[in-house]
């Protein structure tokens, strides 16, 4: 999809070169070939591919080009059960600004209807307006994000204690939120330091000089993401602390298992060992011709099992 944004228009699809006349911000959106070739046509610049977006390092994410700044970063999109991580390009032009995505993301909604309402609008101001659409968004992520960490951590130490059976399950479930948590928050810490990059590259850069007015905003955006960081590696220690808590309490179900698999062995072997010795084939043992041997044997016996589990039980070993 190839959309054109005008500044008190809603946004029009581009086919042909003159759609896409007076438009500051021009939207590829999962674009075809020959979407693709139309906006190179229409900007006069390269179009760079998926592949080229997903490059890590700095040279291939922040540079000029015939005039043109390319820029590009990973960015996280969040649905109600998952999240996952797909690259967004910009090429910041004098006269519009061109944006690559693969994916729908609300923060360039949110841009489109703000574009759809004003009356005038420059490239750059469109840069910085999708910049801010897009920290903002990360902030509502994280915002969730950390209310997420807070509803595992009562779960971890909630005050009652779940049943043996049920322990297992919950410590497994809550480990695999744990773990997502964790991969949620790492993949936000690297959109927002690819959108530092950008905006202090945007700042420096001197062939698409800012007015007072923009660099004011582009500063603003940089605080707020340097805030974001921070929360950031707040809600990262979070996650390692309840991946320990959240591992401490299942060996501790380990050890509870261990406990109940020694009680067991223990009462097996004394029976055994009466039941071994009583039942060998010697003449002269004692209780052979006992009246009452058989008796006393299964009484020793009874008493070798009920003795120990009364000892296990007054350690607590039986008892959650």
């Amino acid at each position: 999809m190839f959309l054109a944004h005008r500044p008190g228009a809603p946004a029009r699809s581009v086919t042909i070169a003159e759609d896409a006349a007076g438009a500051a911000w021009l939207d590829l959106l999962n674009p075809t070939a020959d979407e693709e070739a139309l906006a190179a046509q229409v900007t006069g610049q390269r179009i760079p591919t998926r592949a080229q977006l997903d490059e890590i390092e700095s040279s291939s994410r922040l540079f000029m080009e015939d005039d043109a700044v390319y820029l590009s970063t990973p960015l996280v999109r969040k649905t109600p059960d998952d999240f996952f991580v797909s690259p967004v390009g910009f090429v910041l032009m004098h006269e519009r600004i061109l944006t690559i995505r693969f994916t729908g993301f609300s923060a360039f909604d949110v841009v489109a209807r703000q574009v759809a309402g004003q009356g005038a609008l420059t490239a750059n101001e469109a840069a910085i307006m999708l910049l801010e659409a897009i920290v903002d968004r990360l902030a509502d992520i994280l915002e969730h994000l950390g209310q997420s960490l807070d509803v595992m951590s009562r779960d971890v130490f909630q005050s009652e204690e779940p049943g043996q059976a049920q322990a297992g399950t919950l410590l497994r479930n809550m480990l695999r939120r744990v773990g997502r948590s964790g991969d949620l928050g790492s993949s936000v810490r690297d959109s927002l330091l690819g959108l530092e990059r950008i905006s202090i590259f945007l700042g420096e850069n001197k062939r698409h000089d800012l007015s007072e007015q923009l660099q004011a905003r582009l500063g603003t955006v940089e605080r707020d993401i340097r805030s974001l960081n921070d929360f950031v590696s707040q809600t990262a220690n979070k996650v390692q602390f309840l991946l320990d808590a959240t591992l401490g309490f299942i060996s501790i179900e380990q050890n509870n298992g261990m406990k109940i698999l020694t009680v067991v062995s223990f009462i097996g072997v004394a029976p055994t060992l009466v039941a071994g010795i009583y039942g060998m084939n010697f003449h002269d043992i004692p209780e052979l011709n006992w009246k009452y041997g058989y008796w006393y044997s299964l009484v020793l016996m009874a008493a070798t099992v009920i003795l120990p589990l009364i000892w296990f039980w007054r350690r607590g070993w039986l008892g959650k």
